[in-house]
């Protein structure tokens, strides 16, 4: 199977040992995106630009790996304040359609740079 890196500039560059994605046979390994506009690499203000943001960033990813939102087969989410639950569903609303993703929302208690929303997720490429 072939292992390939994937990294595009339109989401953030990592700030750490580890790829944006990895792409093994069709299966694309999202690592986890926070907040961080990818061009000035700062966090954006508040948690709805937060989630936005982060949807913007995963979306990113995965077209640059050849796939589309459509893809996800799964999707985890991780918040500082599970309050943001509801939000983060109206918002999830707006970029996926029905067949939803599998997905996990857990409540975590800190995150990357005081972020307050991360996601990662598997996504089945078609065509690879």
């Amino acid at each position: 199977m072939t292992r390939q890196v994937i990294h595009t500039e339109n989401a953030p560059a990592a700030i750490g040992t580890y790829s944006q994605a990895i792409l093994a046979g069709n299966t694309l390994y999202l690592s986890g995106q926070i907040g961080l506009d990818p061009y000035s690499m700062e966090l954006v203000d508040g948690i709805e630009a937060q989630i936005r943001r982060v949807f913007d960033n995963v979306k990113a990813v995965v077209e640059e790996a050849g796939g589309s939102l459509a893809d996800f087969a799964k999707l985890n989410i991780f918040m500082t304040d599970l309050g943001h639950f509801q939000l983060v569903n109206q918002i999830m609303g707006e970029y996926f359609a029905q067949p939803y993703p599998a997905r996990a929302a857990l409540g975590v208690a800190s995150l990357p740079k005081g972020a307050l929303v991360e996601m990662d997720g598997i996504v089945i490429i078609p065509n690879k």
